[in-house]
């Protein structure tokens, strides 16, 4: 599938992408982030203020002074990552308004013996909403309204957001233009990241705001292609283990040859997300048990 790197962040500057609604990007850039994390002003008189992005207090200024002479609703966060929820507390302390969305960070999963989650310090564990919002709630803000859509998989929490009598959804990580999403067991779930995709799949927005890069246009389209993108991945993987049993290292030396060597660490939690999903399936093996050192087997 194509990817769309073509972004410019402009930093420092709200970006008008409908009346009503402004994007302003983190000065936070970096393999996993991209150009940066995008915060999304929503309203005019009245604001609420969507992921105001990790511990940086020039980017709350940057924040504070985008939406100066309109009250602050509420602060709306979709997931607890590092780099998406911890200003949301530097937020509410210069302005008292409540922290609303995704639940505390969890796990997708209990972690097995011995297991240490290699994403452990990508967690926000401080994250506590003042409201907590789950599937189809509707968030009534003064100028809008914001419906809940729970989209598990790039974390067990994640969240998009539907803003009423728009055609626009804010994807957050779980649907991105630039690149796909990390789906990193425990924190993360194969399963549960393609469950969500169908739930995207059966709703109508046609244009997608996510939370890192440039907007997605015809997403349902886009949206076709990844779930395609992860069953071929899938398929190469089951490949590769169809005839010897080979450790997630192997696989990822052969899969993303063509893939710069510093981005494998990150491809092998992906492909260990799609081989504990297999596992799960009864349609591969591992030994001695599911784990980033284990060696897997197709069953059939």
């Amino acid at each position: 599938m194509k990817h769309n790197l073509d972004f410019d962040p402009d930093h420092g500057t709200a970006v008008e992408l409908l009346p009503g609604l402004r994007r302003l990007t983190a000065r936070n850039p970096g393999p996993f982030t991209f150009r940066g994390t995008n915060t999304y002003l929503i309203g005019t008189r009245r604001t609420v203020v969507v992921d105001p992005g990790p511990a940086l207090e020039n980017h709350i200024d940057t924040i504070l002074s985008a939406i100066e002479g309109s009250v602050l609703d509420a602060i709306l966060v979709s997931h607890t990552h590092m780099d998406h929820s911890p200003g949301a507390r530097l937020l509410q302390r210069r302005t008292g308004a409540p922290i609303v969305g995704c639940g505390p960070h969890r796990a997708a999963r209990a972690l097995m013996e011995n297991e240490v989650n290699p994403l452990d310090s990508s967690g926000d564990k401080d994250h506590k909403p003042d409201q907590l919002l789950r599937d189809g709630d509707v968030y009534d803000a003064s100028e809008v309204s914001i419906e809940t859509i729970a989209t598990p998989g790039h974390t067990a929490n994640h969240l998009c957001f539907a803003i009423s009598g728009e055609d626009v959804l804010l994807s957050a990580d779980h649907v991105m233009g630039w690149s796909t999403s990390i789906v990193a067991p425990p924190d993360g779930s194969m399963r549960d990241y393609m469950a969500s995709l169908e739930t995207l799949l059966a709703r109508p927005e046609q244009t997608y705001y996510p939370g890192h890069g440039g907007h997605i246009d015809n997403a349902p389209a886009y949206v076709a292609d990844l779930k395609q993108h992860r069953l071929q991945r899938e398929q190469s993987i089951l490949s590769e283990i169809s005839a010897v049993e080979r450790s997630i290292p192997e696989i990822v030396a052969t899969l993303y040859a063509s893939v710069d060597p510093s981005l494998h660490p990150a491809a092998s939690l992906s492909v260990f997300a799609h081989l504990e999903d297999l596992a799960e399936r009864g349609l591969a093996t591992a030994r001695p048990g599911i784990s980033l050192s284990a060696r897997f087997k197709a069953t059939r």
